[in-house]
């Protein structure tokens, strides 16, 4: 959870989770195996060659060193199949990845009728993980066999040598009985012992899976005396701030100043850096040059957790836990009352939803929202930001789902929203952010122009462009 965005951009959901719980299950399984089997049979092994050692002494001697032969044989081989078993690992997560992948984006496989291709394309990801399967059960063809050869080698001398010493007359048939009967009961725990064996290096092969994780290094740190963010205007200042993602410049010298309570509102064609301004905000990734500040406050020398708590947002995509509508809403406010909660969701026009619903707010939204159109998702996203009530608002294309009715009855509760709050707009749809204090036109990675609608629709230049066509109401 505490990975950098990076890192969740770049991994697949359904290998995470497969890891994850096969390492919980891993850790379970070596300290059981270890504990409850393994180790008794050692501490049974000791103690059969030291009773056996008090009648007949090579007997005992062979006893210790069959089972010390068996244990050592199958730490080899195991040793020798770990990484086969954790090529099949590594297999299996990347069928769970796919399938999840599928069912992530089922409506797309439906919409355009490619469910015989996922599933021939699953045919070919399942052929790798049954390849793998069957060279890493070899290896237990190899300790099943040697096994019973050790072990066979060891019982025809166990039975040979004190049955010796019986027909020389130096041992008696009651001896005789009692060591056989003893090496009979240890050597049905061997047979136990190549499965504890075997149980134990698959354990570790899972929990190996989840090692790389613990050397990832954050590329978004804490510094060692960050403390909390302490907002009390709501003052934003990019100064010169330049971000590169994988050796592209995305965002280059920008400089803004947003004094408390104003509104920005940031325009721009798409791949402009737009979005990217949000991010580094909220610290999703850090600026390479120039710094952020907010009430004077570097937002590198603060908690990540304090800043982004410091902050409201209405994303562009409002993903939805499988949850009731109510307690996505309360997502952001775990301490807000029920009253503020269903205040939040009359203010997002979400009363009309809720009034249909069969369980009310109660009623489950399903996986990432599904059960919700988008514009009702979108919506809230809305009432989270307005329980959050931060003096810093994010309206990342906050209404671009919604139908125009929405739309302009939202836009006059937004408006009353933002009053008193330090607040960035990010649009696409220039009609919603005509009451902005100032607008920035972005323009790869670059702020091109800056000032009120007034101003910039005057000038020659992108917005005055991007106004036109959209004022035409279609784009050429």
């Amino acid at each position: 959870m505490r990975l950098s965005h990076s890192f969740h951009a770049s991994h697949r959901t359904g290998a995470l989770i497969s890891r994850l719980l096969r390492g919980a299950g891993a850790l379970e399984a070596m300290t059981d195996t270890l504990l409850f089997s393994m180790i008794p049979i050692v501490v049974q092994t000791m103690a059969t060659g030291i009773v056996i050692f008090q009648f007949e002494k090579i007997t005992s001697v062979v006893v210790v060193m069959t089972a010390l032969t068996f244990i050592v044989y199958a730490l080899i081989i195991n040793r020798w199949q770990q990484p086969h078993t954790v090529a099949v690992n590594n297999a299996e997560d990347a069928e769970k990845a796919f399938v999840s992948d599928m069912f992530t984006n089922i409506e797309s496989v439906k919409y355009f009728g490619k469910e015989s291709a996922v599933v021939s394309s699953f045919d070919s990801v399942i052929d790798d993980t049954r390849k793998k399967t069957l060279r890493n059960w070899d290896f237990w063809r190899w300790l099943n066999g040697g096994h019973n050869a050790i072990k066979g080698l060891g019982i025809m001398l166990v039975v040979l040598l004190p049955l010796r010493q019986v027909l020389k007359g130096t041992m008696t048939i009651g001896t005789l009985v009692f060591i056989y009967a003893t090496v009979a009961q240890l050597f049905v725990q061997l047979h136990s012992m190549s499965w504890s064996v075997r149980r134990l290096f698959e354990a570790m092969s899972n929990f190996q899976s989840l090692f790389p994780y613990l050397k990832i290094e954050q590329e978004v740190k804490d510094r060692p005396k960050a403390k909390d963010l302490i907002i009390k205007k709501g003052c934003i200042v990019f100064d010169k701030v330049t971000f590169a993602y994988k050796n592209r410049r995305v965002v280059e010298k920008v400089t803004l100043v947003l004094e408390p309570g104003t509104k920005l509102a940031v325009v721009g064609p798409s791949g402009g850096g737009k979005t990217t301004i949000t991010k580094l905000l909220y610290r999703l990734y850090d600026v390479n040059e120039g710094s952020i500040t907010i009430d004077g406050q570097d937002i590198r020398d603060v908690k990540q957790e304090s800043l982004r708590g410091a902050m409201a947002i209405v994303p562009q995509d409002s993903v939805l836990f499988n949850d009731t509508l109510f307690n996505n809403i309360a997502f952001s406010n775990r301490k807000a009352s029920r009253k503020d909660v269903v205040r939040a969701m009359k203010f997002a026009q979400l009363d009309r939803l809720v009034a249909r619903l069969p369980k009310k707010e109660r009623t489950r939204v399903g996986e990432r929202g599904i059960k919700l159109s988008g514009g009702e998702r979108q919506r809230v996203g809305i009432a989270r930001a307005i329980l959050a009530d931060k003096r810093i608002l994010v309206l990342d294309e906050a209404t671009s789902a919604l139908d125009s009715q929405t739309e302009h009855e939202i836009q006059a509760d937004l408006k009353e929203l933002m009053k008193g709050r330090t607040t960035i707009m990010i649009a696409h749809r220039l009609s919603t952010i005509l009451s902005a204090d100032v607008i920035a036109v972005m323009d790869k990675g670059s702020v091109v122009q800056l000032g009120k609608h007034d101003e910039l629709v005057k000038q020659d230049g992108i917005y005055k462009r991007l106004w036109n066509l959209q004022k035409g109401g279609f784009i050429k």
